[in-house]
């Protein structure tokens, strides 16, 4: 399971993580979005949500906190992007110019990402709520012995992980149980 802030890099390192561990990869964002900018109701998103981590081996991205200690049970695994709100500002704002007019491949539905009022509520939600966001999952994770976790407190430590599994016939010994959390 990969948590942390918005824009943090969750879903890009997701991705590669994926690629090199063979797991099937869950993007949260995927499954709470179809239409034009449409949520899915949260019945549904919770259904689809409890088919997908069914199974016994997957990645999974995203915050949607309400979610978190329905994951975190079923979860062995959680990599915490822990990342200050500027870091995650820079991040979604350079993913909004990046994305600009088109749907991220990340996202569920037809969700292009535009200028909005929304939007900028979104990008100070981002900014201001870091720290909230921090001490929701630090909390969490506190209250969950027995799970692997693993903090980076920046992309290159993120960068290195990745490197590392490279190196580790293929990120494959990346499903050893451990207890406790890592510093990358």
């Amino acid at each position: 399971m990969v948590v942390g802030g918005c824009g943090a890099g969750k879903s890009t390192f997701s991705k590669k993580l994926a690629s090199l561990t063979g797991l099937p990869l869950i993007h949260l964002d995927r499954l709470g979005w179809r239409g034009t900018w449409e949520a899915v109701p949260r019945e549904e998103f919770d259904a689809l949500l409890a088919r997908e981590t069914a199974r016994d081996d997957w990645i999974i991205d995203g915050n949607y906190s309400r979610t978190l200690p329905a994951r975190l049970a079923r979860a062995d695994t959680v990599i915490w992007f822990d990342f200050s709100g500027i870091r995650c500002f820079i991040g979604v704002a350079e993913r909004f110019f990046k994305n600009y007019g088109k749907t991220r491949d990340d996202m569920g539905g037809d969700c292009p990402e535009t200028f909005s009022l929304e939007k900028l509520r979104f990008f100070h939600r981002t900014l201001w709520g870091a720290r909230k966001t921090h001490t929701r999952i630090a909390a969490l994770l506190e209250g969950c012995p027995g799970k692997r976790v693993i903090v980076f407190k920046t992309r290159r430590e993120a960068d290195r992980f990745l490197r590392e599994l490279t190196g580790s016939a293929n990120g494959k010994n990346f499903r050893r149980e451990s207890n406790g959390m890592e510093r990358a």
